[in-house]
């Protein structure tokens, strides 16, 4: 009788996190439906009050999407036709469609090869008289080096809105990302550090007028029903999804922790793998892993990347085309080399609070077949 074949391990796993809350989700749920009041209801208000409460702000404004929060963001702090917002071109693509969906210019300028956030001195040198905001991204869960990207804010009168959709529970200098800028822009996509199941969104600020006028946007332009005073969107955080982040968001420290502990692990059993650069996490920042991403130099990440599936084992490539080499921003003929050549190093290995190291001991040593390729 043949043994059974491993199961392939998957890039994320939620069932583990889902199964050890299953009975809180499951009464939160079941309440919201009981009640029946599904949009902009008690768990909505209660979520952002406790949402702010945690990321130490004034306001947390609940919206339908992370890409909502940053072009809510965006149209909020005033960017007009026209305007410069410098931006990391190593980034999911709703970084840039928020400032190009107000026929703005999103300024890419290249990023740290070790953070793999923005790079000040590009940021510096990028200021025009046309810029008016910086837009950084804490990609992976690492938050960008906010002190002196706030300096050259205040020295040129520019805002930050922060993208802070890897990096729910992140901080800088042990404050929360989120509130360090004018504001920041959470996602609640089901793979985040806090997720929900379906789309969902969070707009953060200490501004009362912003939030203000970010709650009016959500719910088309009108702070009274039937009485619109600018043109808005519908862009409301669900009832349910609402009640389903407010038990999750009670367990974030812990399942962040997991995956830092996870990261500890990987970085203990690659030290010896010279071909691997493992990810770097600056004394300013608790790292918060939402990927676990390595780089994978000499040419070798495609085929490495193919053998590892081969193995059963997943990765992914976050992100394979920068974005200014996708179509939409190709006109714009820019080179920018630390970006490029990261997107053709880097590969995310699986990670997930709960993963075990046995799994993690079965990716390495997949990893390291892959390499002796």
């Amino acid at each position: 009788m043949s043994a059974t074949a491993p199961s392939k391990v998957p890039l994320l796993d939620m069932s583990p996190e889902i199964e050890s809350i299953w009975d809180e989700l499951m009464e939160s749920v079941q309440n919201v439906f009981r009640a029946g009041q599904f949009i902009m209801g008690p768990n909505v208000k209660a979520f952002e009050q406790e949402a702010a409460t945690y990321l130490g702000v004034k306001h947390a404004v609940g919206l339908n999407s992370g890409t909502d929060a940053l072009i809510l963001g965006v149209h909020a702090l005033g960017i007009k036709p026209g305007d410069e917002v410098i931006t990391t071109p190593f980034t999911f693509f709703a970084t840039g469609e928020a400032i190009s969906h107000f026929r703005a210019t999103p300024v890419m300028v290249d990023i740290d090869p070790e953070t793999f956030n923005l790079d000040v001195d590009q940021v510096a040198a990028a200021i025009t008289e046309k810029t008016k905001m910086i837009l950084p991204v804490h990609l992976f869960g690492h938050s960008a080096d906010m002190e002196p990207l706030q300096k050259l804010a205040d020295k040129h009168g520019l805002t930050i809105l922060e993208d802070c959709a890897q990096a729910f529970g992140g901080d800088y200098h042990n404050q929360k990302v989120g509130g360090i800028g004018e504001a920041g822009a959470f996602s609640f996509f089901p793979s985040k550090n806090l997720g929900g199941c379906g789309d969902g969104g969070l707009f953060t600020t200490n501004d009362d007028a912003l939030a203000d006028t970010v709650r009016m946007l959500r719910v088309h332009g009108a702070r009274k029903k039937y009485y619109n005073e600018v043109v808005g969107v519908n862009s409301r955080l669900d009832e349910l999804q609402a009640a389903i982040l407010r038990i999750k968001l009670r367990h974030i420290d812990e399942w962040n922790q997991g995956r830092r502990s996870a990261a500890e692990r990987y970085n203990a059993l690659l030290s010896e793998v010279d071909e691997v650069t493992t990810p770097y996490e600056a004394g300013y920042t608790t790292h918060v892993y939402h990927q676990y991403t390595i780089k994978i130099g000499g040419g070798k990440r495609d085929a490495v990347q193919k053998s590892l599936e081969e193995a059963g084992v997943s990765s992914f490539v976050y992100y394979p085309v920068p974005m200014h080499k996708l179509p939409v921003y190709a006109g714009m003929n820019l080179t920018i080399p630390i970006a490029e050549q990261c997107a053709a190093e880097v590969l995310s290995l699986p990670i997930w609070p709960k993963i075990t190291e046995e799994t993690q001991v079965r990716v390495v040593e997949a990893l390291k077949g892959a390499l002796a390729r």
